[in-house]
């Protein structure tokens, strides 16, 4: 079975096998996107998902994000390595755009403030934090950040006098003829609704962090026209370029400004991914084949569903492999002590207590499960999915950087 193939026959079966209420697969190559769709809007309302349903693309949106504010820099408005409080006076924590770009400011991440849904909600969001703890040294770590996005969010505020989600339709929906919904008030009974055990998410969250991603919503075929729009602009190639590594969780990977950067075989690949409640995103580029696929799904084992189409769809068209995922060995060594202990940040606590036979037991933020060694520094979950766990001195990084206690 080819790619095109695959797309027209294999999609519609997926959504059943993992428990995905509804999805949308978007595939460009040779300058053309072609989508589909299958599956429920709501499982209460029984709507169906067409092409033009509108998903939540949850974190992708910091790609959207990175793009404003490299426009702004190629405009020379904004320099990536100037102090941000240079453009946002009253903000007190010493770091730049570049570190927010990259994950790599220090900055708590997960530091989510319900500021409202008006105009001003990115401003007061981020006068919250002002004094926001650091976790790290700016440019030393780095650890996954949604409140980095809405500070560069309101730098393009700032720098526009305008909104966020005014500049973000300005500048990039309407030039490139999208159909997207930017907060929560916008959406109509053609947006898919999270599920969660099959049930329709009837609270969605605070939206007051646009930037980091909470609210913007489109069809996969759109977020694959701005993906065709970015690939065609040599403006924007910078944002591709590696600017720093990723711990080792057992694959190397990078992040660029805005982009990750995941260690496939065969030529570059980018990408993003996004998870809000009971809603999946997932975006994959090949620049130098351009080549992209993007699935939206709401409910279920997405990430199933997902991996099926970058074996299938992505992989043969792109001429690219991804990296194999590390595996517990065969024969662990014991896991180092220095692991054991308590470890927190914003939103997160991970427990590491010893179990028996040189594993450990790691409760991370309430679900248990075991680990072993995987290497001195890193230990991985025996079961799948197998998460795996860096200690770097005193934090410990699942992702997110959480400091011992």
């Amino acid at each position: 079975m080819n790619a095109a193939e695959w797309i027209t026959r294999r999609l519609p079966e997926l959504p059943d096998e993992h428990g995905v209420v509804g999805a949308q697969l978007a595939v460009l190559a040779d300058g053309e996107i072609t989508d589909v769709a299958a599956g429920l809007l709501n499982a209460g309302t029984r709507a169906p998902v067409t092409t033009e349903s509108l998903f939540q693309i949850a974190s992708i949106t910091k790609v959207w994000t990175a793009t404003l504010v490299q426009e702004l820099v190629n405009e020379r408005r904004l320099d990536l390595d100037g102090p941000v409080c240079d453009v946002l006076p009253g903000f007190r924590p010493v770091i730049t755009p570049r570190q927010l770009l990259t994950h790599t400011s220090g900055l708590d991440g997960d530091l989510f403030h319900d500021t409202g849904s008006g105009a001003d909600a990115v401003e007061k969001f981020v006068a919250r934090l002002a004094d926001a703890p650091q976790i790290a040294p700016p440019g030393e770590l780095w650890s996954y950040c949604n409140s980095g996005f809405t500070v560069l969010g309101r730098i393009v505020e700032v720098l526009r006098d305008k909104p966020f989600n005014t500049v973000l339709k300005e500048r990039l929906a309407v030039p490139l003829g999208l159909t997207i919904a930017t907060t929560y008030a916008e959406r109509t009974p053609s947006h898919a609704v999270g599920h969660e055990d099959g049930r329709p998410v009837t609270d969605p969250g605070p939206e007051s962090d646009w930037p980091a991603g909470s609210a913007l919503a489109m069809s996969a075929r759109d977020l694959l026209a701005f993906v065709r729009m970015h690939l065609a602009t040599p403006a924007f190639a910078v944002m591709r370029a590696p600017q720093v590594l990723l711990p080792d969780f057992g694959n190397r990977a990078s992040w660029g400004l805005g982009w990750e950067l995941p260690d496939y075989s065969g030529g570059p690949v980018i990408g993003h991914h996004g998870a809000n409640r009971g809603l999946a995103s997932f975006l994959r580029v090949a620049p130098k084949r351009g080549i992209a696929v993007a699935l939206l799904a709401n409910g279920g084992a997405a990430r199933e569903v997902f991996d099926d189409i970058i074996e299938n769809v992505f992989s043969e068209l792109a001429g690219v492999r991804r990296p194999e995922p590390p595996t517990p060995p065969d024969a662990p060594e014991p896991v180092n002590e220095r692991f054991l202990g308590t470890y927190r940040c914003a939103g997160h606590e991970v427990v590491v207590t010893q179990a028996d036979h040189g594993r450990v037991r790691v409760d991370l933020d309430g679900e248990e499960r075991v680990f072993v060694a995987l290497r001195d520094d890193a230990v991985i979950a025996l079961e799948r999915p197998h998460t795996v766990l860096v200690l770097m001195g005193d934090l410990v990084h699942f992702g997110r950087a959480a400091a011992r206690i």
